[in-house]
């Protein structure tokens, strides 16, 4: 039975598992009699014996994705995985992942997904490429700079793996549209820089019953977990709320290591892959710390909260929210508390020449790459003892970035007592967009 069996090498791969046994969703008669039970495989055969494959079946399913011989070749070493094998790949094939953001986290993690096989692809940001990118986003170049991010994406990814499909979802991800655009993929890969839409992504995954590979970054410090509300906890039982505007600083803020989002978003596709095929233990009720300047990773464990308004047991959220109001960012408005002044307001006073104070509160790298002239250059950590060369009689005008740095610090000087602070809205970006575009920005 073997030998003839032998003869045919695209059925034998389809007959034995990874150790070389017959699938035991597979019988194989010889005339009426079933070789489990008399012989198996050994059992000679004679030259006019009928031999029977009976595989089992159920109507309505999708049959097994085929492989062509250059799949074979390109997905080799997963084949010899007896973790993956022929069965894991099939699932790849046959699986659909939506990777939010296309940004730090979303270019390793989509690049990896390409390459593994996987079958559907969904790429979502409505943002273009910018210089500031480069440096760690790799599936950009520097003649991309200017261009959608999910067209130039999805054309690197079918140049890697032409044998799956990519969806650009050019748009930004919202209460309106995150329940349309979700629902066509099986497992979710957030690969997001803010608040709100995290805490979106995660609440229609938890209505819509989809895993979360969950993944952040920030200056040198990674976190990965799987977020799954039918096995565990979701993302609110361990953040339940935001923190405040301003008090966490972004990446463009913060900065972060360029090699980092690399790392973090690679251990998040391989949070997919085996979601996907059902090999290992997957990150379900734990958060993976990775720590690069020590280079370490540690584990701590997160409950399922019963109280959690979304995955609990009385769940009073169950359907998309108001997320930047819920994070506190419907609007700068709303979140600024001291007075502001708008660029063009500055430039105004300066070209009258009003006895004003524009206070840069950024970093020196910040400094040397674009300031204003006129402006008092004291770092936020050197605030505090340079108080005395900040003259309280006059205007002051603080600024940094883009204006949340520089919220805090003049909120700071009217506790101090200073008695005319007003927050530069928009900062130095804004500046050198509207005022200045000799200045370069990043």
């Amino acid at each position: 039975m073997k030998a003839v069996v032998a003869q045919f090498e695209d059925l034998a791969q389809h007959l034995y598992d990874t150790q070389g046994e017959l699938r035991k969703f597979i019988n194989i008669y010889v005339g009426e009699e079933d070789v489990r039970q008399h012989g198996g495989m050994d059992r000679p055969l004679r030259e006019d014996d009928e031999i029977l494959i009976i595989p089992a079946i159920a109507g309505g399913t999708v049959s097994s994705p085929e492989f062509d011989r250059e799949e074979f070749l390109r997905y080799s070493r997963h084949f010899s995985l007896p973790e993956i094998g022929l069965e894991g790949q099939q699932l790849l094939k046959q699986a659909a992942v939506l990777v939010v953001g296309m940004g730090g986290l979303g270019n390793p993690a989509s690049l990896y997904l390409a390459a593994a096989g996987v079958g559907h692809i969904g790429l979502v940001d409505f943002d273009v490429v910018d210089l500031s990118n480069l440096q760690r986003q790799i599936l950009f170049s520097l003649k991309d700079v200017g261009q959608p991010k999910v067209s130039i994406a999805k054309d690197r990814l079918e140049s890697l793996n032409h044998k799956i499909e990519i969806t650009a979802h050019q748009e930004a991800l919202s209460s309106a549209n995150a329940g349309r655009i979700l629902a066509d993929y099986d497992i979710i890969v957030d690969g997001t820089d803010n608040f709100p839409t995290r805490y979106l992504v995660n609440d229609i995954c938890v209505f819509q019953g989809k895993p979360n590979v969950y993944g952040s970054i920030f200056r040198f410090d990674g976190q990965v977990a799987v977020f799954s509300a039918k096995e565990g906890p979701c993302y609110r039982c361990l953040y339940a709320n935001p923190p405040p505007p301003g008090l966490v600083p972004s990446c463009a803020e913060g900065g972060v290591l360029g090699v980092l989002p690399g790392i973090v978003g690679s251990l998040q596709a391989i949070e997919a892959i085996k979601r996907i095929t059902g090999a290992g233990e997957p990150l379900i009720g734990r958060l993976l710390l990775f720590d690069a300047l020590a280079m370490t990773f540690h584990q701590v464990s997160i409950s399922k909260d019963p109280d959690c308004p979304v995955c609990g047991e009385n769940p009073s959220i169950t359907e998309p929210i108001d997320y930047e109001g819920f994070c506190g960012v419907s609007g700068v408005e709303e979140t600024v508390t001291t007075p502001e002044m708008s660029v063009q307001e500055l430039k105004d006073k300066l070209d009258n020449r009003a006895d004003i104070l524009i206070l840069d509160v950024r970093e020196p790298w910040e400094w040397k790459i674009a300031h204003i002239d006129e402006a008092l250059f004291i770092p936020v950590n050197a605030l505090t003892s340079r108080l005395d060369d900040i003259d309280p009689s006059v205007e002051i005008v603080v600024h940094c970035h883009t204006g949340i740095r520089s919220a805090a610090v003049s909120d700071y000087l009217i506790k101090q007592g200073y008695p005319n602070v007003k927050n530069l809205s928009g900062g130095i970006k804004a500046w050198a967009r509207e005022i200045d575009s000799s200045l370069m920005q990043y």
